[in-house]
């Protein structure tokens, strides 16, 4: 069966308050609409065409950039209703398809909906040229309800429109709809806003189906087709998509100690029997492997962890590397474009800047390594600064296998340390250490008998 969906995506989302379009205001990693958008290429769609309305250029953008040539937009200028906004669609959905085409209709504001929905709702069209989603809440209230006679649908009325009578009816509508293009073809363009808000309404559309062959409905989990106006909604569906994602992970051999206090965004990959404690938060391209330990309060965006790593407490890692059965931290820092080595070790308190750290390396305490090339089996001690800039450009500083660099040392780069090279505690390097050298830098020091005793005896006698 050939099916094209169309996401209604115009709207401004005026209850957001915000200046970002709402369909792209961001669930588990991924904007609104690609939720919506990727359940309806799962469920078999051929092609999605998204209505854009407000902000439609960033919409465009992320929507060209994310799914390619499965997607094509239509521009709504003004936003006068779900039938007008379907209607600037027709053309678009027109082209290149027979009158027995399949279209699905949904919102882009519903980020839950499951594509086993949608695969539902397709295989329910077969039984007539409109199928719907339906489904029931003990307090209905903003949504439109479903009209029935002798159990069958036969029309829906808007919330604003509905009698007392009808606003005690609990089954609503999701407005999940699945159209012969030949139906829309027909009815679309026959639609009259007779209602209260003066718009053209798709739900109008139900009761023509009704009266020209009936309508399929299936009932859904109402929680699957909730739709966001407010910020407070935001949090509450990703919460939920969260929790799901967490769990999707645990069923693959993931332990996550609590589900509803980790953070763990769509694509993130995680091998089996890695532990992830609580108040971790994973994001973007981040990959993990087995046997790892992410320990609490850990955030990784974009990160590489290879098999057996431990990260401890409260370490931060961007777009970087972490090689095998290294450990991480607590408290350190990974900036961009870091690499650190195979059992190389990076402590408390140390930060890194566009660095590779080689195999057995160390650097455990308090200390500052950016833009630097660091060998095997190399220690650096607390309080070891490369000073990598010199207020215009960045300078490489190199550490070959072995070198050794005592605390409180600072190498000005571009310098190199040798292989197996010493550097003495509180050095400044400014120049090059060979390979099997020492480098030691230091004011003289001088020790001035009894002259402590003498001093505090001076400022006693000076503070009274």
């Amino acid at each position: 069966m050939n099916v094209t969906a169309v996401v209604l995506a115009a709207g401004k989302g005026t209850r957001m308050k915000s200046e970002l379009p709402k369909v792209l205001h961001p669930l588990a990693g991924r904007p609104m609409v690609h939720w919506v958008v990727r359940a309806a290429l799962d469920a078999g769609a051929q092609r999605v065409v998204v209505v854009v309305g407000h902000g439609r250029d960033k919409v465009e953008s992320y929507l060209r950039d994310t799914f390619g040539a499965q997607i094509e937009t239509v521009v709504q200028e003004e936003q006068k209703g779900t039938g007008h906004a379907v209607l600037v669609a027709l053309p678009a959905l027109s082209k290149g398809l027979e009158g027995n085409a399949l279209v699905l209709v949904t919102a882009g504001d519903t980020p839950c909906l499951r594509s086993d929905d949608l695969r539902s709702l397709i295989a329910a069209s077969r039984e007539a040229e409109i199928a719907m989603l339906t489904a029931t809440l003990p307090d209905a209230t903003g949504y439109g309800r479903i009209l029935r006679d002798k159990g069958v649908v036969v029309g829906i009325k808007e919330h604003k429109d509905c009698s007392e009578r009808e606003r005690e009816i609990k089954e609503f509508n999701p407005a999940v709809y699945a159209f012969r293009l030949g139906f829309l073809q027909k009815n679309l363009p026959e639609l009259k806003p007779n209602n209260a808000q003066g718009e053209l309404y798709l739900t109008d559309l139900i009761a023509r189906g009704a009266a020209n062959g009936g309508v399929a409905d299936r009932n859904v989990d109402p929680a699957s087709c909730e739709g966001i106006n407010d910020r407070a909604q935001l949090s509450t569906l990703e919460a939920r998509i969260l929790e799901d994602i967490a769990r999707k992970h645990q069923l693959n051999g993931v332990t996550i100690r609590d589900p509803r206090a980790v953070e763990i965004h769509d694509g993130v990959e995680i091998g089996g029997e890695t532990v992830i404690e609580r108040g971790v938060v994973l994001r973007g391209k981040t990959r993990i492997g087995s046997g790892c330990t992410v320990d609490v309060g850990c955030v990784l965006t974009d990160v590489t962890v290879e098999d057996g790593v431990l990260l401890r407490p409260y370490s931060v890692a961007t777009e970087s590397r972490i090689g095998p059965r290294a450990q991480i931290g607590p408290f350190t820092h990974l900036r961009p474009a870091s690499d650190i080595g195979e059992e190389a070790h990076v402590g408390n308190f140390v930060e890194l800047k566009k660095t590779r750290l080689g195999r057995k390396s160390k650097a455990n305490h308090l200390a500052y390594l950016g833009d630097g090339m660091v060998g095997e089996n190399v220690n650096i001690g607390a309080g070891t600064i490369f000073c990598n800039y010199d207020g215009f450009k960045k300078h490489v500083t190199t550490l070959e296998d072995g070198a050794f660099i005592g605390s409180d040392s600072q190498l000005v780069a571009p310098v190199t340390i040798g292989k197996g090279a010493y550097v003495g505690t509180g050095t400044t390097v400014t120049r090059s250490v060979p390979a099997g050298a020492l480098a030691i830098g230091r004011a003289k020091q001088e020790n001035k008998e009894g002259y402590a005793d003498r001093l505090r005896a001076r400022l006693k006698g000076q503070s009274k």
